[in-house]
């Protein structure tokens, strides 16, 4: 005989339609048959209800300001005094909670004269640290580790730190405070270890991918760095995404989108013919429509909002790089990124 027939039957379940009908309501209850005296708290005061057409879509409506397209030159740091100078965007988003360059995130040109220092402490779980020149060391929780002109540094939560500068020194500096004010939780437990990438290292990385045959079909041509930690979303911090790329002479990148925002700076540029298209359409060729032109400079750095198509344009003979940032990392964990591609076309000259 089969364990199936042997079984007992189940008793047969309460239907639960009539239990769960939401337009019931429930039994009243006596609290003080539990113990307890006194009234209960409304709680109700900040409960506000929508028609669901209302409230669907607050970003379109404008209710949460869109990302702007937004170019940071470099005057705002050269010749500048040792210093944090923020690229805040907090007004354009609607953030009274403190500085923003985006929802997630906080880029800076952090400023450092010869001999000089600066401390950096922010409630965040992750800072990243370009050094556009300059060379020094810093001090982080007791340790010391030496930087110049092209390096990476990556910091967890926790890190307290302070940047000593031998040489003039600007560095671009983005964390994800902002990210931390909004949930409203302090940042301690570090998530990866404090990691240097090297600038030879990721300069011969990206020369290696860039002479491989066809590399200038690709999307991109660039190095993504990431730390051994992130084995899931292969970025350099849990948060953030970095990418250090470059747009060869006389080539297009072509359009791709992600739901990250990206804070793109530009590292050596041609006075001109260097150029970004935004847009959030594309044309039945793959091409954006009616596309917002950012043009490149060195040393400048420019917003790309999530969600917008973007592609790279170089008409010069010269290359130029670039080092987009962007909430990647966390976007990329949420399974929300949501990367689109198109198909590449050689610029045409002439």
């Amino acid at each position: 005989m089969s364990t199936t027939e042997n079984a007992v039957a189940p008793k047969p379940a309460p239907e639960l339609a009539p239990m769960l009908d939401p337009t019931v309501p429930a039994p009243m209850i006596n609290v003080a048959e539990y113990g307890f005296e006194g009234r209960f708290q409304d709680w109700a005061d900040d409960a506000r209800l929508f028609e669901y057409s209302k409230a669907a879509n607050p970003i379109g409506s404008g209710l949460a300001p869109q990302v702007p397209i937004t170019r940071f030159e470099p005057e705002i740091y050269l010749d500048s005094p040792t210093g944090v100078i923020p690229l805040d965007l907090s007004g354009e988003l609607g953030i009274g909670s403190g500085a923003a360059t985006s929802p997630a995130l906080l880029a800076n040109f952090l400023r450092i004269r010869p001999g000089e220092q600066i401390d950096t402490s922010p409630n965040a779980t992750s800072q990243l640290f370009y050094v556009l020149y300059g060379r020094g060391f810093a001090a982080v929780n007791g340790q010391l580790v030496e930087w110049e002109k092209g390096d990476f540094l990556t910091l967890p939560a926790g890190a307290r730190s302070v940047f000593y500068a031998a040489t003039d020194t600007t560095m671009y500096w983005v964390h994800d405070e902002p990210l931390m004010r909004y949930l409203g939780v302090e940042a301690t437990q570090p998530r990866f270890r404090a990691t240097k990438f090297r600038r030879a290292d990721a300069v011969a990385k990206l020369e290696e991918i860039a002479s491989r045959p066809g590399a200038n079909e690709k999307s991109r041509v660039s190095v993504l760095l990431a730390n051994a930690n992130q084995e899931q979303t292969l970025t350099i911090t849990h948060v953030l995404w970095a990418m250090f790329g470059v747009l060869p002479p006389n080539q297009v990148q072509r359009p791709h989108r992600h739901q990250s925002v990206a804070l793109d700076l530009i590292l050596d540029a041609p006075e001109s013919g260097c150029y970004s298209l935004l847009g959030t359409r594309l044309d039945e060729h793959g091409d954006i429509v009616d596309p917002t032109r950012v043009d490149w400079r060195a040393g400048c750095a420019f917003t790309t909002p999530p969600g917008m198509w973007h592609a790279h344009y170089n008409e010069t003979g010269e290359p130029a790089h670039l080092i987009p940032i962007q909430d990647a990392g966390l976007q990329t964990y949420l399974r929300s990124l949501d990367i689109k591609f198109t198909q590449r076309r050689d610029l045409v000259a002439g």
